[in-house]
């Protein structure tokens, strides 16, 4: 008996429009047009129309030349475009270095060389991945940093330069019309770092700084008190002359770059342990309330761990960046969507970054859209949410990203499939 398809779950949100397009890793709509950063080759980079939101145009899709890179976050300064590159698969990837130290642990244990099954089962990955695994340790991979594009003329973008870093390559990041914001892997440090770059000539653009936790700069003899790749920059918003880090499994920094050349931590607060869950965007609201400065901070879901809280939001006073205090939480219940049970993932990823009023747009994975209102920062408020369908051939869905235009319209990406374009009414 074919399965009844589950209709989208809305509260006080309609559908202008859905683009069917693969999925994305990060959308960001500038004067007109979106653009969207896909999850995985060959599909790059989508630009589109949405001057009419209810009629989204696609004016441009770039393809990437081969599969050991994704492209999936962009981000739009004036004419600047710029796209990461970063490795795919980047995590399996590199759980799969320890195979040559593994094959022979196993066959020192076993008296004989192992199967490919014993040998995945080991390294907990699937056995069909150890193709890749020894393409990538055979050949290595150096394609890892970023693009800078003239879109200009969005229809038909310009690549004016292309910047290679190290490692795993650039992951999300920020920009403006004078400078990039880059995390990144460099060759020296463990995890990724900040690398502040000078778009003053976008044909080449001049590395000005870097900066990093304390622990991560092993060429220069620190020492990381915790284990492999837990603590480093996911990335960092600028919001006048700091910049919000979102440090992973260390928390939350504060960066001061007054001095753009030499950036300076102020402010930090981690609150790992207990919760399990990693920090992924941390970020001021443009204006006080009730004569506070708040910050909202989001963790991202990862392999749900039962009896452990999914990821949630969190409303912190920052008024006094030397006594930072959590104010309140927000969570999503698993009884507030029918995909919870499905596979995938369920709480919380991502927040439009940019809070110009109390409204906070947060995307909850298989949770959809939730949007919340934080007038009240000891007690916020879903006002409003919009849960997508499955998209087709997905068990649940899995909304990875959100963006809001000048004119109040929403756009809600897909992890794996479909851009949905919508709108609050009753709010």
């Amino acid at each position: 008996m074919k399965k009844e398809k589950i209709p989208p779950v809305s509260k006080n949100i309609f559908r202008l429009a859905t683009l069917n397009i693969p999925g994305g890793g990060q959308v960001t709509v500038e004067n007109g047009l979106a653009f969207v950063g896909h999850m995985d080759a060959p599909d790059g980079t989508t630009i589109i129309d949405v001057k009419d939101p209810s009629n989204p145009k696609i004016l441009k899709q770039i393809f990437l030349d081969d599969g050991l890179s994704h492209t999936h976050k962009v981000r739009v300064a004036g004419n600047i475009m710029i796209t990461n590159v970063e490795q795919a698969q980047r995590h399996l990837l590199r759980r799969g270095e320890k195979l040559p130290a593994v094959y022979n642990q196993l066959a020192s244990s076993l008296g004989r060389p192992p199967n490919d099954s014993e040998i995945a089962a080991a390294l907990g990955l699937p056995e069909n991945k150890l193709k890749d695994v020894h393409q990538f340790l055979n050949n290595g991979y150096n394609d890892g940093g970023f693009r800078v594009w003239d879109v200009s003329d969005p229809s038909n973008p310009d690549l004016l330069s292309y910047v290679r870093t190290h490692g795993f390559g650039v992951h999300r990041f920020d920009m403006d019309e004078n400078y990039a914001y880059i995390s990144t892997e460099m060759e020296g440090y463990v995890g990724n770092i900040l690398v502040i770059y000078d778009l003053a000539d976008p044909k080449k653009p001049v590395e000005v700084s870097r900066w990093h936790m304390p622990g991560q700069h092993i060429a220069a003899g620190e020492k990381p008190s915790w284990k492999g790749y837990k603590n480093r920059l996911h990335h960092a918003l600028r919001v006048g002359n700091e910049l919000w880090a979102a440090v992973w499994n260390a928390g939350f920094q504060v960066i001061d770059v007054t001095d753009i050349r030499k950036p300076k931590t102020i402010a930090s607060h981690n609150y790992h342990p207990p919760f399990p869950e990693p920090t992924h965007t941390a970020l001021p609201c443009e204006q006080l309330i009730d004569g506070r400065r708040i910050a909202v901070v989001v963790d991202e879901e990862h392999e749900h761990t039962p009896g452990q809280p999914h990821a949630f939001l969190w409303i912190f006073d920052v008024t006094d960046l030397r006594n930072i205090q959590p104010l309140s939480t927000f969570y999503v219940s698993e009884t507030e969507s029918p995909w919870s049970q499905c596979k995938g993932r369920f709480g919380a990823h991502q927040y439009r970054e940019k809070i110009d009023g109390t409204l906070v747009y947060v995307t909850w994975f298989s949770g959809g859209l939730r949007v919340i209102d934080i007038a009240d920062p000891f007690l916020p408020k879903e006002v409003a949410h919009y849960i997508p369908a499955a998209p087709d051939g997905y068990p649940s869905p899995q909304s990875n990203d959100v963006d809001v235009d000048e004119n109040g319209v929403i756009y809600l990406l897909d992890r794996n499939h479909g851009l949905e374009i919508l709108k609050l009414e009753n709010v």
